[in-house]
């Protein structure tokens, strides 16, 4: 089967089965909301009650000072209630979900959410949106999560859609495009609320999409401003043209940036003392590089944005002139690191080509790059500047330049195009000082094939194969010291990790895995110290919060994603794995937290 096939099919899956737009259940048995503010939002790292934005905290750290489970007590962690999404609908579950006054608002796969009581699991309300036939997602019909802001929960549709809810009911308040999905546009991400507005981006980079950060009017859905991330395209404010990216051609051959990539598929962070967005690049398109000569700018990047106006602040490229689809996207994390006895405003991020990097976060200066998975051979290394040293031998071949035109040299590279680490978020405990990172191990063979654009088709030119590095393991949970860029330690899985990490004050690091298991880790020595086997992989992102004086947990349960779809040899680590889409949450009891 061909890669553009491959896509179809991904996609033709995605169409089966779509649910009508609803929102039903009982809402007058809701707790009524007391609202989010943009001051609980940016507190929401050190309050315990509640879990309010994704990451736990606009800087996606994802560290609670919760420690009443610790390594003592975590013996006496036992289930509360399970609620299962329902239907047939039971593809890739990689929501992190949101805690307020007494619910929980987790999002499903195929565009639904869902209101919770968070004491005892009973559906308060159901929103399903209306899929129409032809919605082109290139890596499952998952969704990771929901954005809380004063008496609404806003959420994104895989045709392209944001739409705002009333918390308390699941009534739509209003729903707006994002873009066409018959173009290849879709959204999956959590949106952020900062100063009042909803900041979003897209997915769809495999469709020659031009990816875009924009911010709207939280209240009303209207665009403040859009900032095109690809050079040549023009930004908007309040309505009106503003400021072009970069300059037209400056690192793009001819109308290549017409159709550029860059999708902004993951979400972004926010530091509000800089008062600076932090948002990921994805891959250019298409894929086979010969057709882009030049850095491509700026896609597989991370771009810091001003949340007031949408102007880029800086910029920093991990892969300029990418040739292996390794997106940039992958979050970045604003930390005080501790080095030479002072303190530096750092930002660091795992990047999908392998690499660890920290940058100044006041400015993008390139501090230091580690490798975090073994044997990485598309770079030789990275120099001074944080330039990648490429190693040509091992970049795929202009097809153009092959005997029969169709294909060019196929090179075996490390990492596979999922990454070192895939969209699975990293956190970072203050306790410890250590970056908590899913990584994999695989590399692919990938060669290139003649492409042109089409809109609403594939827009690759490259082929690829994926096959684990080693024999014993892909999965590889690494905790790294970013100022010593040591790796302090590591956790062997079978399987691809492809869910999200939760770290606590009581020294604990919780993570998914594709065999069904919710762990938890000693945060300083790695030891697996509880499990708990929830009957189908685990790909979402934990949470954990504090309600009737005892400390719950929580997390999504559903396989998918990009694994199964897109694996290859990989894929059969996790065959038999059974899918399924329900909501599990934790508890330590009283009792048990006292001893």
């Amino acid at each position: 089967m061909t890669v553009r096939n491959r896509f179809l099919s991904a996609a033709g899956a995605a169409a089966l089965m779509l649910g009508a737009s609803s929102a039903f259940g009982a809402p007058e048995k809701a707790a009524s909301p007391g609202g989010v503010s943009e001051q609980a939002i940016l507190d929401d790292a050190k309050t315990t009650d509640d879990v309010v934005t994704y990451g736990l905290g606009p800087q996606g750290q994802r560290y609670s000072p919760l420690k009443a489970i610790n390594k003592e007590t975590i013996q006496g962690l036992v289930p509360a209630y399970s609620f299962s999404f329902g239907g047939e609908k039971q593809r890739g579950q990689e929501s992190q979900a949101l805690v307020k006054d007494g619910v929980i608002y987790v999002t499903g796969s195929y565009s639904r959410i869902y209101a919770l009581d968070s004491r005892t699991g009973e559906k308060l309300w159901e929103y399903n949106a209306r899929l129409p036939e032809g919605i082109l997602p290139c890596c499952d019909v998952v969704n990771r999560g929901a954005a809380l802001y004063k008496d609404k929960v806003y959420f994104g549709t895989l045709d392209a859609k944001l739409v705002a809810l009333d918390a308390k009911t699941g009534k739509v308040v209003w729903r707006k495009d994002i873009d066409d999905f018959k173009a290849g546009y879709s959204y999956t991400a959590a949106p952020m609320i900062v100063k009042g507005k909803i900041i979003t981006g897209v997915s769809g980079g495999e469709f020659g999409v031009v990816g875009r950060v924009e911010a709207r009017d939280a209240e009303t859905g209207e665009i403040v401003w859009k900032r095109p991330v690809i050079e040549g395209h023009m930004g908007e404010l309040n309505g009106k043209p503003s400021t072009m990216t970069g300059k037209t051609n400056e690192t793009w051959p001819g109308d290549m940036w017409k159709f550029g990539g860059g999708a902004t598929w993951l979400g972004g962070t926010y530091d509000p003392e800089l008062n600076l967005i932090y948002f990921g690049t994805g891959n250019p398109g298409p894929w086979n590089s010969a057709t882009r000569p030049g850095d491509n700018k700026w896609s597989a990047s991370r771009l810091a944005i001003n949340p007031d106006n949408g102007e880029i602040v800086w910029g920093f490229q991990t892969t300029p002139h990418d040739g292996w689809d390794f997106d940039g996207v992958n979050e970045f994390v604003p930390f005080e690191m501790q080095k030479d006895g002072k303190t530096v405003k750092a930002g660091a991020t795992a990047d999908r080509n392998g690499f660890f990097y920290v940058l100044d976060r006041t400015n993008g200066k390139f501090i230091s790059a580690t490798p975090f998975v073994a044997n990485i051979n598309w770079a030789k290394g990275i120099d001074e500047s944080g330039r990648p040293i490429y190693d040509d031998a091992n970049r795929p071949g202009d097809p153009a330049k092959s005997e029969d035109g169709k294909k060019g040299k196929s090179v075996y590279a490390t990492p596979g195009f999922l990454g070192g680490k895939n969209w699975n978020p990293i956190a970072y405990s203050p306790d410890t000082k250590l970056f908590y990172i899913p990584s994999n191990e695989w590399g692919m063979d990938i060669w290139n094939e003649p492409v042109n654009y089409k809109k609403g088709a594939a827009y690759l030119g490259a082929g690829f194969t994926i096959k684990p590095t080693f024999d014993t393991h892909i999965g590889s949970l690494k905790a790294i010291d970013p100022a010593t860029k040591k790796v302090v330690w590591e956790y062997k899985n079978k399987a691809p990790l492809w869910g999200g990490m939760l770290t606590t004050g009581g020294n604990l690091v919780f993570t998914g895995t594709p065999e069904g298991f919710l762990k938890a880790f000693d945060a300083k020595t790695g030891e697996e110290v509880w499990k708990f086997q929830v009957g189908t992989g685990i790909v979402a992102s934990p949470i954990t919060w504090e309600q009737d004086g005892e400390q719950w947990v929580g997390v999504a349960a559903g396989w998918g994603g990009a694994v199964p779809l897109w694996g290859g040899e990989v894929a059969k680590s996790t065959a038999g794995i059974n899918q399924g889409g329900s909501f599990w949450a934790f508890k330590l009891p009283k009792k048990l937290a006292a001893k």
